[in-house]
């Protein structure tokens, strides 16, 4: 393999705690050396003046619905989604069909994967057989197999025994369990944020109780067990003060919070648009506002979008009968730059950690940083450059999102995975394997 030398770039690596102006010398798809002013004759050259160059970006949650949904999307089309996001490893949330609760989904995932993705694709496989929360995975075989979590999601562990043996199996394992976290008979087929603007439009609400009782009840085992716990795509101010106090409690828990979660609120829906749909529901102002204090003051370790591929035909119905859900590989990073680097003016090496090193460090995936002999995955910058999405130009195959046409200040610029540039913003050109 030829080398590369990116130069003159913001070199900003959370792991290592750089942030300087520096070259980047890679070599054999590593990083072989960071340096001031670094000079080899034989390597190709990219300028990364007045750009931001940093590990590659980690989404631990996506739907790539392969198996069993390829017209939704499939794992070579969400790979092209996260590599013109920015995103050089993704992992993918086991509910396909069928659900990865077995060695043999798993195995056809990674080969899939490594037959036609761009980039690095970690399965999540499930916490319970087929979903279901009434009997556990073969959670050795599963992460013998290449599985590097366990989650039912979109489905929450309901019973709470099963919560706990997998907490306890997780400490054996060295693995997290990510809870979609909702109470199901508190929700009671809910469709939006239960407060004034259900009650406005004459949808059934979703209380934050159903997030927050089930947030509590899962602290409450993770103390008792020890156990290796992750919230998946926190939403209400409440879930985020049970959460923050169990950090200060020194448990062993993480949590993430979605883009969408951040920057839109329940008063969105009053066009009946379907494509704010989701779940868990957009929130009210106040939760917004919290949560984005909790990324500010360093509680939530990650950002991840809960990328949800659905059809058009799918969500073009009553807003009742829409699936929940909408994409956000190729969203994701304009939008965290625009509201919370220069609108909310969050610390950029902070906005940095929650994309690399702390989802890399939950997963236990040797991957968000620039150490010297580390895989050569890494996301480039472009902080001045005005973003205006287009839904009619995403790799992904499904196009369900309400940022379609908004302008943002913030841009990923190239994707490099293993060393190879597999994105390039400025031609958009895509190289696919």
């Amino acid at each position: 393999m030829k080398k590369l030398l990116i130069k003159n770039g913001r070199v900003i690596d959370p792991a290592n705690q750089i942030d300087n102006t520096l070259d980047v010398l890679i070599e054999n798809d590593k990083i072989a050396q960071i340096d001031k002013k670094i000079t080899d004759n034989k390597a190709d050259i990219i300028d990364a003046t007045r750009l931001i160059v940093t590990p590659g970006f980690i989404d631990m949650h996506v739907h790539l619905r392969e198996p069993g949904r390829e017209d939704k999307e499939t794992i070579k089309t969400g790979s092209w989604a996260a590599a013109a996001g920015g995103f050089t490893s993704v992992a993918c949330m086991p509910n396909t069909n069928p659900v990865n609760d077995n060695e043999s989904v798993t195995e056809f995932i990674l080969n899939q994967a490594k037959k036609e993705a761009v980039v690095n694709v970690f399965p999540i496989a499930a916490v319970t057989k087929s979903s279901q929360g009434e009997e556990l995975s073969e959670i050795g075989g599963l992460k013998q197999a290449g599985a590097v979590a366990l989650s039912d999601d979109g489905l929450p562990v309901s019973n709470s025994r099963i919560m706990r043996r997998v907490l306890e199996y997780s400490k054996m394992f060295n693995l997290v369990i990510i809870n979609h976290c909702e109470d199901l008979n508190l929700a009671n087929e809910g469709v939006m944020h239960e407060g004034y603007y259900s009650t406005f439009l004459g949808l059934r609400g979703i209380p934050a109780a159903s997030e927050e009782v089930m947030v509590a009840r899962d602290l409450i085992l993770t103390d008792l067990t020890g156990g290796n716990y992750h919230i998946a795509h926190l939403s209400t101010k409440g879930a985020l003060e049970l959460f923050m106090q169990a950090k200060k409690k020194k448990l062993n828990v993480t949590a993430e919070v979605t883009p969408h979660h951040f920057t839109l609120t329940d008063e969105n829906l009053t066009t009946y648009d379907t494509n704010y749909k989701m779940k868990p529901p957009l929130r009210s102002k106040e939760d917004v506002k919290a949560l984005i204090k909790g990324i500010k003051d360093g509680y939530i370790d990650v950002i991840a979008t809960d990328h949800a591929p659905h059809l058009y035909d799918e969500k073009n119905v009553e807003f009742d009968y829409a699936p929940f859900g909408i994409i956000g590989l190729e969203t994701a990073v304009p939008l965290i730059l625009d509201k919370l680097f220069f609108k909310a003016k969050i610390d950029l090496n902070r906005i940095i950690s929650m994309l690399t090193v702390n989802p890399a460090r939950i997963l236990r995936i040797e991957r968000g940083t620039l150490s010297i002999g580390a895989k050569a995955d890494i996301t480039i910058l472009n902080l001045n450059k005005i973003h205006t999405t287009n839904a009619d130009q995403f790799l992904s195959k499904s196009k369900n999102t309400p940022f379609n046409g908004m302008k943002l200040k913030g841009s990923v610029e190239m994707t490099l995975v293993n060393g190879k540039l597999v994105w390039n913003a400025k031609e958009r050109k895509l190289t696919a394997k």
